[in-house]
């Protein structure tokens, strides 16, 4: 058997048939074939397209997504310090917000009424 010649292809035939890959809906396989193309070639030829893609530089969409993350990180820390300062004054005067200013500690207190009107419902007492 004599030695094959190995093909040369050009940078456009390459961007072209990786496009293709992409778009046209069919397989690699698939593409490949109708190409006259090894599927390992093709393959080879998309995943260095796509690192080189990758390693390019930030795009447009990815700047303005970066910035919107930027934004939106320093908002989060800005309610986190809020929220950081109002633990600390609640835990300093010893009183939870939303928590009824009076109980009933005692077994034989009243519970406070739900409605107005209505008479407080005694505690049972301890047996």
């Amino acid at each position: 058997m004599g030695k094959r010649e190995r093909r040369t292809f050009t940078e456009e035939f390459k961007q072209e048939a990786v496009r293709l890959t992409e778009t046209s809906g069919r397989t690699i396989a698939q593409v490949a074939e109708d190409l006259g193309l090894g599927l390992t070639t093709l393959t080879r030829w998309k995943r260095q397209y796509r690192e080189a893609d990758l390693l390019a530089g930030p795009h447009e969409d990815t700047a303005r997504e970066l910035a919107r993350l930027r934004k939106e990180n320093e908002l989060l820390r800005q309610e986190c310090e809020i929220l950081k300062r109002a633990a600390t004054y609640f835990a300093k005067d010893g009183v939870r917000p939303g928590a009824p200013s009076v109980r009933a500690t005692r077994p034989n207190d009243e519970v406070p009424p739900c409605r107005s009107g209505e008479k407080g419902i005694p505690r049972a007492s301890p047996v």
